[in-house]
């Protein structure tokens, strides 16, 4: 016997891996078949981290922060083994702002301080404090301004007008 969702063909991209075809909304939320929705970030890109930064600061501008996370994400899982924790930290802190838009206040306020420790932890390390010309002490500071506004109840914000500056 097999339920109905079994009975169906899971969404796959060109090599096989499972990947949703539903469109999403601006937040990545997940938009009926058939819906319009804003276009998705390939996934893997490997890029150089002057224009990860460039790219993720564009989507943040334009209040995608979901989107900005898969580009985080993709520097995360490419990048070399001593950045890892960097692209994780900040895809994070997109992850956070996403949650925080989409109104959910405790997933938002905890990825966004998980992400700011994460930051601050991979800066202590520095020789450099502004790695790709980032601003990592005025982020983390960003990330827990907003994760104390978030967890007091604020409600859902503006994913566009609570965009970080990267840089």
């Amino acid at each position: 016997m097999t339920s109905t969702g079994a009975s169906q063909a899971r969404d796959r991209d060109p090599h096989g891996r499972p990947r949703s075809a539903r469109p999403r909304d601006g937040l990545g939320r997940p938009l009926p078949y058939g819906a319009h929705g804003v276009p998705r970030q390939p996934e893997g890109v490997v890029r150089a981290p002057e224009d990860t930064v460039a790219e993720a600061q564009a989507l943040l501008d334009a209040g995608r922060p979901f989107h900005a996370h898969e580009v985080f994400e993709d520097a995360w899982k490419s990048g070399p083994e001593c950045e890892r924790a960097l692209w994780r930290g900040l895809a994070q802190l997109a992850v956070g702002l996403t949650h925080s838009a989409r109104g959910n206040a405790v997933g938002g306020a905890r990825l966004l301080r998980r992400g700011a420790g994460s930051v601050e932890e991979w800066a202590a390390r520095l020789v450099e404090d502004q790695p790709y010309g980032m601003d990592l002490a005025g982020l983390a500071a960003w990330a827990r301004g907003l994760a104390d506004r978030v967890a007091q109840g604020s409600g859902p914000v503006d994913a566009r007008a609570e965009a970080p500056a990267l840089r």
